[in-house]
């Protein structure tokens, strides 16, 4: 009787734990919503405090970590190159840590996998889709407030940097088409071009499951539908823009471009950029009909232990400063969140400038709503995919 009641209790308190983490990813996936529905505005960098009832545990010293492991999950290729060079190795130097990466993604299936009490990893680096994906899951994530505390130097970040509600966005860039300019046909200069007859067969576009190509879609609904939610007629403008070259990711899309395997292809601005600066005959064009943005934006995972989360916070603290900030943008061409950041010449001479009025316009798709779609969405744009 005894085993039966044990048993019993252990069920209500399961279900009372289940529900409090539904109700508070409901609270969450709300508040989310209602700012991914609107720009993201900048009125610029943060002022006062985080509010909310947690301790500070780290405030930017240097502490002796004996030897723990900091699991990453970020970009591999040239990305943790890069990492490894500004920011992972001297972190592992001054911390006496060890740095565990993993760039296998999709990150989903790992954090799900092993749940909020063993999390794959100490700290993520991520785009939004996945990550509101995750955070849909259960608390895999310490509240940004929180890692907001923990991080000194995000006291010098502009407000958009915290808007996603989940992580801290350190870095991004902007949306639009890189194109050939050595083929004698007419640039694009609005999103419609992408579907220009003399484009025909040397089109470029992203796997189902790229960030890229779901603010693509979206983009597509809009300009072609009612809005960027009306699906049928984002569906249509993909079929009408078969076939196309589908890639998995931004890099392998440069060297198609570079090949002339495609002639105008989706992209974010940073590698376009170099290309350009390399000598590459390629020309870039914003969408202006919206202006979405890629961010890199990282969290602290929940299960992590106390020194795993100094060490995250430790690193995060480095990736929000000026300095690995403007080593990001000379190398890879992306923009700094941190208000003291100064852009290198390789960006500036781009015409790309920073401050509030260049936050203003910047907007974010309503993920959430992307999420409820994104089965209908993926089955139905996979199958005309498959088709090319």
């Amino acid at each position: 009787m005894a085993d039966v009641q044990s048993a019993e209790l252990i069920a209500k308190v399961r279900t009372l734990q289940v529900s409090r983490r539904r109700f508070m990813r409901g609270v969450a996936g709300a508040g989310a919503a209602a700012v991914c529905a609107s720009q993201w505005g900048s009125a610029g960098a943060q002022s006062g405090t985080p509010t909310g009832d947690f301790d500070v545990v780290y405030s930017g010293e240097v502490f002796d970590a004996e030897g723990e492991t900091l699991r990453v999950a970020s970009w591999g290729g040239f990305w943790e190159e890069t990492e490894r060079k500004f920011l992972l190795d001297q972190l592992e130097k001054d911390f006496n840590c060890k740095v565990s990466y993993d760039s296998s993604w999709p990150w989903f299936p790992k954090f799900v996998a092993g749940g909020v009490d063993n999390p794959p990893f100490d700290v993520a680096n991520w785009n939004l889709p996945e990550l509101f994906k995750t955070a849909r899951a259960d608390e895999f994530f310490v509240p940004v407030d929180e890692v907001r505390a923990n991080v000194p130097n995000s006291a010098d970040l502009w407000d958009f940097a915290y808007r996603n509600g989940l992580g801290i966005t350190y870095l991004f860039s902007q949306y639009g088409y890189a194109y050939r300019t050595d083929t004698g046909v007419p640039a694009p200069t609005q999103f419609t071009d992408f579907w220009a007859e003399h484009f025909a067969n040397k089109r470029g576009t992203f796997i189902t499951s790229n960030t890229l190509q779901a603010v693509f879609f979206m983009m597509a609904s809009a300009a072609f539908g009612e809005d960027e939610k009306d699906i049928d007629a984002g569906v249509q403008a993909m079929e009408d823009a078969m076939p196309m070259k589908i890639s998995d990711f931004t890099g392998n899309m440069q060297t198609l471009l570079e090949r002339g395997e495609v002639e105008i292809c989706v992209q974010h601005d940073g590698e376009p950029y170099a290309q350009m600066d390399r000598g590459i005959p390629v020309g870039w064009m914003y969408w202006t009909e919206r202006t979405p943005i890629l961010t890199q934006t990282k969290t602290v995972s929940m299960g992590s232990n106390d020194v795993q989360k100094r060490l995250a916070y430790a690193y995060i603290n480095r990736a929000c400063s000026p300095e690995f900030q403007e080593s990001m943008a000379r190398e890879q061409y992306l923009r700094p969140t941190n208000v003291t950041a100064e852009l290198p010449q390789n960006l500036s001479d781009k015409g790309i400038q920073t401050g509030a009025d260049a936050m203003d316009k910047l907007w974010i798709p309503d993920w959430n709503w992307y999420l409820d779609n994104e089965q209908d969405i993926v089955e139905r744009v996979n199958e005309i995919f498959g088709q090319g």
